[in-house]
């Protein structure tokens, strides 16, 4: 089982790696005893992420999640960067591809799969319903006088 690597750290940030996307088939998450989802891995606990969890993961050529599934608390985002694809909430299904990015509430029962012709490649973020950042955007970043300095 493949496993995230550290890159760096310091006291205002950590970076790590999943590897290479073509690659991700090679993590495996244990989701409960003997419930085994390949291609997919979580990062956030790996960066020491505060108000959010995310994860990668890969479907295969004709595969899918398997099953439907809610949250208690946490809204997701789900990205896709690779491939295309089915997703399906509460029943109803629409077509998924690069560049496709879906919100659900964390009653929305949902599902993806891989009906495309190459892997269907996807980040999902994780983060509690109703605490979000705001409407502030990029007006949160500030424009520092320090030079940058490679």
């Amino acid at each position: 089982m493949k496993e995230i690597k550290k890159q760096s750290e310091g006291k205002n940030y950590s970076a790590v790696t999943v590897g290479e996307m073509n690659k991700l088939n090679e993590h495996v998450l244990t989701f409960a005893p003997g419930v085994e989802i390949p291609g997919k891995v979580f990062v956030g606990s790996a960066l020491q992420t505060t108000g959010c969890d995310m994860s990668f993961q890969m479907f295969p050529v004709g595969s899918e999640s398997g099953f439907l599934h809610t949250h208690k608390q946490n809204e997701e985002v789900y990205i896709f960067i690779k491939g295309e694809g089915e997703f399906q909430v509460d029943g109803t299904v629409f077509p998924i591809a690069e560049g496709s990015v879906v919100r659900v509430s964390p009653n929305g029962k949902r599902s993806v799969r891989n009906n495309g012709k190459e892997p269907l490649i996807m980040i999902c973020i994780q983060y509690r319903v109703g605490e979000s950042v705001g409407s502030v955007n990029a007006s949160d970043g500030q424009i520092l006088e320090d030079k940058v300095n490679w």
